[in-house]
């Protein structure tokens, strides 16, 4: 088994987001591993596709394994699969409340969990979460409570893991988003939007490679927390 060339694990990777990181990664020379629900398979060698919903365990160590067993090692793991379900806490059921919990919070937990010995013993790696700058600047016109139990936990992590981790040459930072028009946001109107920034408009995908392209390269940069927002954490 070849293991010299560089390998990301992907979550969330089917569209949007995700698949934008699957993709920059593949132009960087990069082995992929890329996981959804309902992910195609792929017929590219150098990217291996692993369907299952990532907040049950057992599937999120899956996603890790298979990068481990075909291409023999993880360098980043990317966080990225999550749900958007906004609203005031008296009309959030419990379903829903564990279903976002699980998404969100344990598919981060335990695909991380599975990543970090294989990065130790190969002397370093990278671990990226995707957040939203509601964590930090709330809106009282977007009651958003489940955002900030399981994004902000995920943010509370990046500090902590990055500490702990830190001595092990694995380095660990949150991308935290604005409005980013992603098929999240399908039915919205996105002119309703852009208020939201300071700057004006809604964020792009290729804002948000721009930043992990950024950070892949800083090796001197751990336990960020990485806002592209258009300035709406700084002030409105």
């Amino acid at each position: 088994m070849a293991t010299e060339r560089k390998v990301v694990v992907v979550t969330g990777a089917s569209q949007g987001l995700g698949g934008a990181f699957v993709k920059a990664y593949r132009e960087r020379g990069w082995r992929a591993v890329g996981n959804s629900r309902s992910i195609a398979p792929s017929s590219d060698p150098d990217y291996v596709t692993v369907a299952g919903d990532v907040g049950e365990p057992e599937i999120a160590r899956k996603v890790v394994w298979n990068a481990l067993e075909r291409f023999g090692r993880v360098d980043t793991l990317i966080n990225n699969a999550g749900i958007w379900r906004p609203g005031p806490i008296e009309g959030i059921s419990e379903d829903l409340y564990r279903r976002v919990m699980s998404t969100n919070l344990d598919s981060m937990f335990f695909a991380t969990q599975a990543a970090v010995p294989a990065m130790k013993k190969q002397g370093g790696g990278h671990i990226v979460q995707i957040s939203t700058s509601l964590v930090e600047h709330a809106l009282q016109t977007v009651p958003a409570v489940l955002a900030s139990l399981t994004k902000g936990a995920g943010v509370a992590a990046t500090r902590g893991l990055a500490m702990e981790l830190a001595s092990s040459n694995i380095r660990v930072n949150t991308i935290s988003l604005g409005i980013v028009i992603t098929p999240l946001h399908d039915g919205s109107n996105p002119e309703d939007l852009k208020s939201f920034s300071p700057l004006n408009r809604n964020g792009k995908i290729e804002d948000v490679v721009r930043a992990i392209n950024y950070l892949e390269d800083a090796d001197y940069v751990t336990g960020e927390i990485h806002y592209v927002d258009g300035g709406r954490t700084a002030g409105h």
